[in-house]
């Protein structure tokens, strides 16, 4: 099967995704903030450069792309039907790096979050705020 697009098309079209201050990522910024917690951004010194750093709490929030990151029985995590064996290599090796990261934060002793783009959807985002909510508070008693 080839691809709908042209190549530069296509390129274009990948250049405008971003890696940093997604909608998803945004929207648990705002809650954060307005539930009285603040946040420093990407830190670069940490492993993996996290979304949300809370460092008086020493809570790490990533906001995970279901696509970008392979979010397993996801409805939003759909490999491309042309490339197929290298976007699911390069799939792989994010989910790798993903564990990886994970694994140096917690032997620094960071407590870690993720959050799915599809749970900040509209029939799930109260629930997973909420749930957010409640692990901050219950963790850093």
């Amino acid at each position: 099967m080839t691809d709908v697009h042209s190549k530069s098309v296509r390129s274009f079209n990948m250049s405008r995704i971003k890696s940093k201050n997604t909608k998803p990522e945004i929207v648990v910024r705002k809650f954060l903030y307005s539930n009285g917690f603040r946040y420093r951004l990407h830190r670069k010194n940490l492993p993996g450069t996290p979304d949300i750093v809370l460092p008086k709490y020493r809570t790490i929030i990533n906001v995970h792309g279901c696509f970008w990151h392979g979010h397993n029985n996801c409805k939003y995590y759909i490999l491309p039907k042309t490339r197929t064996e290298w976007w699911a290599a390069k799939i792989e090796r994010n989910k790798k790096k993903d564990v990886e990261n994970s694994l140096a934060l917690q032997r620094d002793n960071w407590k870690i979050i993720d959050i799915w783009e599809c749970e900040l959807k509209k029939e799930k985002i109260d629930f997973t705020l909420q749930s957010l909510l409640e692990t901050l508070v219950n963790q850093n008693i």
